[in-house]
């Protein structure tokens, strides 16, 4: 939705996109205009500017629904009253408050709106010390790789795919962003070239089980010889080559879906695990956590301590001395 906005605002009329706009904005072109450009100037990250725009819409449609039709109209009571009652985790609360403070600032910097109703409402307080991703023990990581069929393109594909996620710490939007120039030699050594949120760059180094799975994928596919290719493609209606044109969110998603069922894995199994499984056995094995957050590419080793779950058989083990 917003990607049509922002390719259509450096074209066409606005009238030919209006009705997509929320009606409290839509109304008055010079709004319509500054509402567009919040989300065409001021983001960049794509997921960002998507969830953005659902939460900005979600809230206008609130107060439409409750007699509210223009931004003027909107108080920092109904803000507030809009965000307590919303049916959310406290960290999506405090995305969905920020989202409407920042897009209302643009309007206020625009000269839209003399103040911003937002800015006064406190966000829910969220402190995080422990991550809800689901980590995969060592002996589930193994299985789940050596579960994949590897006599089709499919399932090199996938295993490298999992692998790289895996063995870099990689976020799967860096990992399919890949081309095949960027798995590269450089000091004598094989790298991967990853494309990391808000445009960073970040180079690792490729554990040998990956080189060895990239290989056997790479030298059945063909894909050496065509270096601006994208390094994990879709695969065509026969599932025997591949199309050309790169994975997707989804398509992971649901490949490491049917994967992990396939190898007897809980169903909370997703794209994000294996960069928190990758993460907590390198610590398991005598990783620093420091090393462990330039590997990941994290501003912060808090972050990276998000990731580490190295913690959670110590306390199980503790627990168990308890005896009656």
């Amino acid at each position: 939705m917003t990607q049509q906005l922002v390719q259509s605002s450096a074209a066409a009329p606005l009238a030919a996109f209006t009705d997509r706009l929320p009606p409290m904005v839509a109304a008055d072109e010079r709004t319509a205009w500054r509402f567009v450009d919040f989300f065409a100037v001021t983001i960049r990250n794509p997921n960002t500017r998507e969830a953005y725009y659902r939460a900005v819409c979600r809230f206008m449609d609130w107060c439409e629904g409750r007699g509210l039709h223009g931004l003027g109209d909107v108080m920092p009571i109904h803000v507030a009253a809009y965000v307590e009652h919303l049916p959310l985790s406290r960290a999506s609360v405090r995305q969905h408050l920020s989202a409407i403070s920042r897009c209302f600032d643009w309007l206020v910097s625009g000269g839209v709106l003399q103040t911003n109703p937002a800015t006064s409402v406190q966000r829910p307080r969220h402190v995080v010390r422990v991550g809800k991703t689901p980590v995969l023990s060592d002996d589930e990581a193994r299985t789940l790789l050596e579960s994949i069929p590897t006599e089709k393109i499919g399932g090199l594909r996938d295993r490298a795919l999992i692998g790289a996620m895996l063995y870099t710490f990689g976020r799967v939007g860096a990992v399919i962003a890949m081309d095949v120039e960027d798995y590269r030699i450089s000091n004598h050594q094989r790298m991967f070239l990853l494309h990391e949120k808000g445009g960073k760059e970040h180079q690792v180094p490729a554990h040998y089980r990956l080189v060895e799975y990239l290989g056997e994928y790479m030298d059945a596919t063909g894909l050496w010889r065509t270096p601006k290719a994208p390094m994990f493609q879709a695969l065509d209606i026969t599932r025997r080559r591949l199309k050309g044109s790169r994975m997707n969110r989804q398509i992971v998603f649901q490949m490491v879906r049917r994967r992990a069922r396939a190898a007897g894995l809980p169903p909370t199994v997703n794209c994000h695990s294996f960069r928190a499984t990758g993460i907590t056995n390198y610590l398991s094995n005598g990783g620093s956590l420091e090393d462990a957050r330039a590997i990941a590419a994290h501003e912060s080793s808090q972050t990276t301590r998000l990731y580490d779950r190295t913690g959670d058989q110590i306390t199980l083990d503790e627990i168990e001395r308890i005896r009656f």
